[in-house]
């Protein structure tokens, strides 16, 4: 994979629409890192023997679930089948993929590359749309577990779909996430200002298709206004709109229609009721140029209770309800109280103990203080309709 990084970014970039530079530094790097991860993990595995009494011996074997159903998304087409396959192979499973029907193709070029390493049989792909492939799938007597990511009413249909034949399945399922900036992150103009303002601006990474990163900041009341109108200002110079397979692109076009129409903040249903500001200025917060389907990075403004605030987007299009307090407040009035809970990121000047008790009180899965950082790979975890606990 790292003799051919460039390609599988292009390949990736090119089915998916996300801009190059997030592929080659990021993506494919981090599905080699996955793998490398469990390779790693697989030299330690061992069994264990333990004596319960003089009489009784307990042995502890590690076998492998045998073939093992996984469905991935298409916000993430290699890195989603690294996160599923390497533990699964790892682990001695044989494993049938079902990459989204956007993204295809990406993993076949993955597949063409490694299929020399890999016995016949043991990694298979099947392509097609969810009533066809993937509910035969998580149905199927003959697999022994599924692993689903994707959205929340799908993953309640798998869930059913394997409880026909008792198998289990672990859910990586749709996210809201909350980053809440507490007043004392304006106190001072400083580096620790800059991070913070740059960590509101992350729900435009991987052009805002990740559960995780933060589409519902939540600023308090003190410093909102302030803090607010320092990224109102047009940053195109920083993020310029242009073709995925530039190198100095940040935001790319959509991958197809439906996906422009479905996150665009003119036209999705749940923020019709909220009012929004583009970020750059006067411009449209949609428009179709330079030969693909583009969306404004967009800000909504409003209360918890506005639909924009509740609904996944998967755009980029964050939304910024006040605090309603003017002391540090808990979670309870403070957090979008959504059914999702990926992941949160209270910030405060450091040191960061004052998020440390919100944090505890607050239902979401990884909470980074005062930071952004992804989960290692040994870790990934949400909460409530995010698919519980330990989902990959």
């Amino acid at each position: 994979m790292e003799e051919h990084l460039e390609a599988l970014a292009v390949a990736e970039s090119w089915e998916n629409g996300k801009p190059i530079r997030e592929a080659l530094a990021a993506d494919i790097p981090l599905a080699i890192d996955h793998f490398r991860y469990f390779a790693g993990a697989l030299r330690a595995q061992e069994g264990s023997l333990s004596e319960i009494d003089e009489d009784t011996i307990a042995y502890h074997f590690h076998e492998p679930l045998g073939v093992v159903a996984q469905i991935i998304p298409w916000n993430f087409p290699l890195l989603m089948a690294a996160w599923k396959l390497a533990p699964a192979l790892a682990a001695g499973n044989a494993v049938v993929l079902k990459p989204a029907e956007q993204t295809p193709a990406s993993i076949h070029i993955w597949l063409d590359l490694v299929a020399d390493l890999i016995p016949p049989g043991v990694v298979n792909v099947v392509n097609g749309f969810g009533v066809e492939a993937g509910k035969p799938l998580a149905s199927s007597p003959r697999v022994a577990k599924i692993a689903f990511t994707g959205e929340t009413t799908t993953g309640r249909l798998i869930m059913q779909y394997a409880s026909e034949n008792l198998r289990p399945v672990t859910l990586e399922l749709g996210g809201k996430s909350p980053n809440i900036f507490f007043d004392d992150v304006s106190a001072d103009d400083d580096d620790f200002l800059d991070k913070a303002l740059e960590g509101f601006t992350m729900f435009a990474s991987n052009q805002a298709r990740s559960a995780p990163v933060p589409p519902a900041p939540v600023i308090q009341r003190g410093h909102y206004a302030d803090f607010l109108a320092r990224r109102r200002r047009p940053h195109r110079g920083d993020r310029p709109l242009a073709t995925a397979l530039d190198t100095a692109t940040m935001i790319a076009p959509r991958p197809q229609t439906t996906s422009w129409r479905r996150s665009s903040p003119t036209s999705t249903s749940a923020a019709r009721k909220a009012p929004a500001s583009s970020p750059a200025a006067t411009a449209p917060t949609r428009r179709r140029t330079q030969g693909g389907y583009y969306v404004e990075p967009t800000i909504f403004e409003g209360t918890n209770r506005m639909r924009v605030f509740q609904e996944e987007i998967f755009g980029r299009s964050p939304p910024s309800p006040p605090s309603p307090t003017s002391t540090r407040p808990s979670p309870s009035p403070t957090t979008p109280s959504t059914a999702w809970a990926p992941a949160s990121g209270p910030a405060t000047a450091p040191p960061p103990t004052a998020p440390a008790a919100p944090s505890r009180r607050a239902a979401s899965g990884p909470t980074a203080t005062t930071s952004t950082r992804p989960t290692p790979p040994s870790a990934a975890t949400s909460s409530r309709a995010s698919g519980g606990r330990g989902t990959r």
